[in-house]
């Protein structure tokens, strides 16, 4: 990477942030489309957000992604607010040209999944009621899904999170209910989306939050965990014939959404896909 005097930074905000593999998916990218633009990681402790976004301002960083555990507070400190990530409650992604804030994590999902089936008109099952699922429901419910069930271990936050998709009017048919039934919902859905954290690295060898004995082969499984690549619920998925939808794909159309946001281009998919990879060594 050529950095000059007229290089444009942008980065990530997060604590921590030294795991993160955005900084060689995004350089990589750059690089492709011959961009003047280098992206860097910056640990910022959360007493320091706000000095950390006036800093940026100062120092003409061009825009940041924005990870734990700063997503809300950081809405603080912004001019404005992309309508959907003001349903969400979350940003995960400043343009620093309008101090604008957007959530790119939903339609990480939505394009992943599309890649695979259309969510329109579709009956979709979201697993968890925490930030990612919360980004999903508004951004699944806004590409014209018919029902949407979110089913959660602790039901009263399924409960919270199915009322504020509901009084979005984006959708009018929310449902939830608790994780552990799950099988009551399965042969009528078209679409199971997993946001919880079971199959994460290292617990790789935990149960899977449903078997295959439960799937069916029109099913499309989506599992937003992507360490490790072949989580225990896509290894069942596959052996029920149903489609499978890994997570890296949200990770790489969340950062393309973002490459856009702040350079104006289609980013190079194909180049970012291939160096999520290496950094994950699949």
């Amino acid at each position: 990477m050529n950095i000059k005097g007229s290089t444009n930074i942008v980065g990530l905000i997060g604590h921590p942030v030294e795991h993160s593999f955005s900084p060689p998916m995004h350089n990589e990218a750059f690089k492709a489309l011959n961009l003047d633009y280098a992206y860097v990681a910056f640990d910022v402790n959360p007493i320091n957000l706000k000095t950390a976004i006036e800093g940026a301002q100062s120092l003409n960083i061009k825009g940041f992604n924005v990870t734990i555990p700063h997503k809300i507070e950081v809405m603080k400190y912004l001019d404005e607010i992309d309508p959907i990530a003001e349903l969400i409650g979350a940003v995960n992604t400043i343009d620093f040209k309008n101090m604008k804030g957007y959530n790119t994590d939903g339609i990480g999902a939505v394009k992943a999944i599309e890649e695979v089936t259309s969510i329109k008109n579709k009956n979709v099952i979201i697993a968890g009621a925490g930030g990612a699922s919360r980004a999903i429901s508004f951004y699944i419910s806004q590409y014209g899904a018919d029902k949407l069930t979110i089913l959660n271990r602790n039901v009263g936050k399924a409960e919270k999170l199915a009322g504020d998709v509901l009084n979005s009017n984006l959708i009018n048919n929310v449902s939830y209910d608790s994780l552990l039934n799950i099988n009551k919902y399965l042969d009528e859905a078209d679409i199971l989306i997993n946001t919880t954290p079971v199959g994460m690295h290292p617990n790789v060898n935990v149960s899977p939050i449903a078997s295959s004995n439960d799937m069916h082969s029109e099913l499309t499984v989506f599992d937003a965990v992507y360490n490790p690549n072949e989580t225990v619920l896509i290894k069942e998925a596959v052996k029920a014939g149903a489609k499978p939808v890994y997570g890296i794909k949200m990770l790489l159309y969340q950062g393309a959404e973002s490459f856009k946001i702040w350079t104006g281009y289609d980013a190079p998919v194909n180049v970012m896909e291939k160096a999520l990879k290496n950094t994950l060594k699949m």
